[in-house]
């Protein structure tokens, strides 16, 4: 078999599709593979460049074929989508992947190593725990709520019910409701304890980062968003500026612009929505503290003065975005320009 130059290859769950050009662009195979057969197929060919969509597995699959001397680049699906010449199906798929990925203006996703993921893998399971520690947490008020008994919003509200419920001393609550609803109060006392499990294992993965550590320093990023940054972006100078990192992340205007008229929009809400939530969310707790301390960045209050609080927080967020480009390409720590710390 000719050597090929090029492969690409469309992963699935079981069934994968190879498919090889040469040095000229001719095809050289077009292999259908089973999930057993795709490590022994690429260990026979000689090192190539191997183009994969970055979806599901698709970083284990980089790193595996990295090891075996192979360039492996990841790319949007989205980019890759254009390049089908046909109806959709495995080849026309890894054919278009083949073409797209020695596009000298195609846009590339960073492999990321088995660390990153794993820190990864903490924040996603913290966050699904969550949704349902709050799924329960509405239930257990709904349910008391068809009993006439209502308590103010907040975890203080909802710890009065728990202990509520757990007391049996309410006649209004009765035994067969009690019995059923002990049931979720046992389960969202575990996920509450599952949580701060998860929060001190961050908390750990944050305190042995360097990078993590300097990110902190900024304010609006606590411990979670500075272990995020690291775990997701790995390599920031992959960014060409500061913008182009905002952009990443979704906090940049939408535009729809022709003719030589610019039309900013909205934020595109691109990119992770994890990073950009949680860089909005400081940016709000920046934004009180600034409330509060009139004195400290004076260009904040005078947006706020103009728009409204969560355009203003959209805004820092993009501030602290680019802040953060800036330390994780170059080092050091954030400090408070002289006029503000003045």
């Amino acid at each position: 078999m000719v050597q090929a130059v090029t492969v690409g290859l469309d992963i699935a769950k079981n069934v994968f599709h190879a498919y090889g050009v040469n040095a000229q662009g001719e095809k050289v195979f077009s292999r259908k593979l089973r999930r057993a057969q795709v490590e022994m197929f690429f260990s026979k060919l000689g090192p190539c460049l191997i183009g994969i969509e970055a979806c599901a597995t698709a970083h284990h699959w980089a790193r595996t074929f990295a090891a075996m001397g192979h360039e492996v680049r990841l790319m949007p699906p989205a980019y890759v989508k254009p390049y089908v010449k046909t109806q959709k199906n495995d080849e026309a798929d890894a054919e278009a992947i083949c073409e797209a990925v020695t596009r000298p203006n195609m846009r590339f996703a960073d492999i990321k190593t088995v660390d990153q993921q794993s820190v990864l893998v903490l924040h996603r399971t913290r966050t699904m725990l969550i949704k349902h520690r709050t799924r329960m947490g509405n239930t257990i008020r709904a349910h008391l709520a068809e009993f006439g008994i209502t308590e103010a919003i907040g975890r203080e509200g909802l710890a009065r019910l728990v202990d509520l419920i757990v007391d049996g001393e309410d006649a209004r609550i009765t035994s067969i409701t009690r019995r059923a609803m002990m049931c979720l109060v046992e389960q969202y006392r575990l996920l509450q304890e599952q949580i701060l499990d998860l929060d001190r294992q961050v908390m750990a993965c944050h305190r042995s980062s360097e990078a993590s550590k300097r990110l902190a320093t900024i304010p609006g990023v606590g411990q979670l968003a500075a272990s995020a940054l690291v775990a997701s972006i790995g390599d920031a100078s992959s960014f060409k500026n500061g913008r182009s990192f905002a952009a990443f992340i979704g906090l940049v205007p939408r535009q729809s612009s022709s003719g030589g008229k610019e039309r900013l929009g909205k934020i595109s809400k691109r990119g992770d929505h994890y990073l950009r939530w949680l860089l909005v969310v400081g940016s709000l707790a920046v934004i009180r503290y600034a409330q509060r301390h009139g004195t400290k960045r004076p260009w904040l209050i005078k947006l706020l003065q103009r728009r409204t609080t969560k355009i203003a927080a959209v805004a820092m967020a993009n501030k602290i975005a680019r802040i953060a480009w800036v330390l994780m390409t170059r080092g050091g720590v954030y400090q408070e320009p002289a006029a503000q710390a003045a």
